[in-house]
């Protein structure tokens, strides 16, 4: 049955399929009318020219009326400039997560708490062309071959750096794509900020810069609890005289003035092309670049020996990474270093005791920190002493 809306003269029109409409366009600009959109991208034209040229072929070529056609034109907009249906909640600064679940199931975090978007895709064909215009824009590869993906945007929106996760069917128990998308943003809270936020109040906040100054620090947690932003505002503490580098898998640790801080972040293979730079390999390159701090911004695997052959020697280092508490941080990240290692777990535990200070997060909170006392090689346990 044909869905029909009042005219303005009282009779029965219509309603225009605008999500048709825009599949059309998009392959008309992805065909014929590509040169206009290369030399959009180029510079060559305006964005408000473009727009108002795309807006004059869609009333030339598809037979719509004026405001139609600037309807259409904004969806247009949305999807050449942003990310499609899901702009205004990468837009709004209180969601810190998107998790698309099938086209009909799009979720958030928002101030931490999960909750319905409110918003979905019309068909699981719209949906999964959002998915490859996600992978064109980023310069990914989505086949067979590489069914599982992680990639940055730093360049889209002015506020934030989108990290996103995909899976694709081929991997999936479902048949429709998993799209996750993190929101990094770029002004990101400093200690100020954070002790206003209710992370931690000031006197622990003084402690955390001292310590961090002084001994190397690991910050552990689980996914979304504050790590990175721990870390973020703790590093923009280091004097201008300290060279750091830092090394990351996605571009979620950046600096606002610091002078002397370098960011290297990994490179993963593809099927077509086996060029590819882990946290391990940038790790092993960054510590030749005489560097006076060492940071890494999320350990999962053998990069972590090279971080902690970096502590001993006496270099400042930091981390995150994924531990239930405070003191379990030191045992994950000596099972990440046992990959592959030659030492026995016990010289590691023995060299951990270069990292000093030992945080955990928790809901966006510090919860615990501890002082790490040293090995015990009696009693093969590391001691510790509770600070906060």
């Amino acid at each position: 049955m044909t869905e029909i809306k009042e005219s303005g003269t009282g009779e029965a029109a219509p309603a225009v399929d605008l999500s048709g409409l825009l599949d059309m366009l998009i392959n008309d600009y992805s065909t014929r009318k590509q040169p206009s959109l290369i030399q959009m991208k180029k510079g060559l034209i305006s964005r408000e020219g473009f727009l108002e040229e795309v807006r004059q072929y869609v009333q030339a070529a598809y037979g719509t009326e004026r405001q139609q056609a600037q309807e259409l034109t904004g969806l247009f907009e949305q999807y050449i400039f942003g990310y499609s249906r899901i702009s205004p909640l990468i837009d709004d600064r209180e969601i810190s997560d998107i998790r698309i679940v099938s086209h009909d199931n799009i979720r958030i975090k928002r101030r931490g708490q999960r909750m319905d978007a409110g918003i979905s895709f019309l068909s699981e064909k719209e949906y999964r062309q959002f998915v490859d215009y996600v992978a064109t824009k980023n310069q990914v590869n989505i086949s067979n071959l590489n069914a599982i993906q992680r990639f940055t945007d730093a360049d889209s929106h002015p506020d934030f750096i989108l990290r996103f996760t995909v899976s694709m069917p081929l991997v999936n128990t479902y048949n429709e794509p998993y799209l996750c998308i993190r929101k990094v943003p770029r002004d990101f809270p400093e200690m100020q900020e954070l002790i206003r936020r209710d992370m931690l109040d000031r006197e622990l906040a003084e402690l955390l810069i001292r310590r961090f100054r002084s001994g190397s620090t690991l910050i552990c947690g689980g996914n979304s609890s504050g790590k990175t932003t721990l870390l973020n505002a703790l590093k923009e503490t280091l004097p201008d005289d300290v060279a750091i580098l830092v090394t990351q898998q996605a571009d979620e640790l950046t600096t606002k003035r610091h002078p002397d801080m370098m960011f290297l972040h990994s490179l993963p293979g593809s099927g077509e092309s086996q060029v590819s730079y882990d946290l391990k390999n940038i790790s092993i390159a960054g510590l030749t670049m005489d560097v006076d701090f060492f940071i890494i911004g999320e350990v999962k695997g053998e990069e972590a020996l090279y971080l902690l052959n970096a502590a001993y020697t006496g270099q400042l280092c930091a981390a995150t990474l994924h531990a239930p508490s405070a003191d379990k941080a030191v045992d994950k990240l000596v099972d990440y270093a046992m990959y592959g290692s030659r030492y026995m777990r016990d010289e590691l535990m023995k060299m951990m005791e270069c990292f000093t200070t030992l945080v955990f997060m928790e809901k966006y909170k510090v919860r615990q920190v501890y002082r790490n006392r040293g090995w015990n090689q009696e009693t093969k346990e590391m001691m510790y002493e509770r600070l906060y």
